[in-house]
């Protein structure tokens, strides 16, 4: 099978549903180690189950955790480093969008906790094994709703002005690529890549969270989507494909590279999302290598 992924551990969040679960079945098709991530215990064993079923590949495991709890993204990493000594594939699927203003346990907004902060915490703490594991590669789903969109630093948990749910979803997704753009100047040289992704307007569950409002107008859109197979080609691309086996710091689209926003390569904002980052969730750049 092209791209084997014999021997290779996975750790992918948002893996019960949507194009987390169609990479975590391809991914475990081709041979990996798949850890999935899932709010929802039942959930999480069964879909484990299923691909174990699906793919005969016994190496399928779930871990749980509410990704907008810091408390819980710190678990699932301790309870990942517990079982494994390494990890080849990180791949931050999770994401959200709230049409109303929500705060998280931690008090911070949830779309920014969610979508940008998890990830950020996750990875941070992960860093250690996937340096220990190199070459090893980190996939962070973002979004072409990042255009035209800015990081509102003067107003990161959104109480100046009405909220706007797609708004800042776009801006979270902004973030994501700010992260990852900094994120691989910083580990330059270790072995260790970082990409990030548009998947597309994919056909999933996503938004079904905001009422049955939002979930059926959603439903309307799904002539105009593409499917979640379809959606995941570019994550599976990006964990798998020796063509990018060194490839880092890049944006795609449709398995290929692209331009993100004027606004994302912008370097002096990466490294202020960053320092802010470390601040929200209690993380320094001495304690954690990068």
């Amino acid at each position: 099978m092209t791209d084997s992924m014999e021997g290779k551990i996975c750790l992918i969040t948002g893996a019960t549903s949507g194009i987390g679960l169609v990479t975590a079945h391809t991914l475990a098709q081709r041979g990996a180690s798949v850890v999935l991530v899932g709010r929802d215990a039942a959930r999480a064993k069964a879909t484990a189950a299923d691909i174990q079923r699906q793919t005969v590949n016994a190496t399928v495991e779930y871990l749980v955790a509410d990704l907008s709890s810091q408390a819980q993204v710190r678990r699932l990493a301790e309870e990942f480093s517990g079982r494994h000594e390494k990890l080849d594939v990180l791949i931050n699927n999770a994401g959200a969008l709230f049409f109303k203003r929500q705060e998280s346990v931690d008090g911070l907004e949830m779309t920014f906790a969610v979508n940008h902060l998890a990830p950020f915490l996750l990875t941070k703490l992960l860093l250690e094994r996937l340096r220990a594991s190199a070459p090893a590669r980190i996939v962070t789903v973002a979004s072409g709703a990042h255009v035209g969109a800015a990081i509102p630093f003067d107003d990161l948990q959104q109480t100046h002005q009405p909220y706007r749910g797609l708004r800042v979803y776009g801006q979270s997704k902004l973030a994501n690529i700010l992260f990852t753009y900094e994120l691989a100047r910083r580990l330059e040289g270790t072995g260790v890549t970082a990409n990030t992704l548009h998947p597309g307007f994919v056909a999933s569950n996503f938004a079904s969270n905001n009422g049955a409002l939002y979930k059926y107008g959603f439903k309307a859109l799904r002539p105009f989507m593409v499917s979640t197979e379809k959606g995941a080609q570019t994550s599976i691309y990006l964990a798998t494909s020796p063509d990018v086996a060194i490839v880092s710091g890049q944006y795609f689209v449709d398995c290929k590279p692209a331009q993100s926003s004027p606004a994302s390569y912008d370097q002096d904002a990466a490294r202020r999302l960053w320092e802010i980052s470390e601040q929200l969730t209690g993380l320094s750049a001495r304690s954690q290598g990068a």
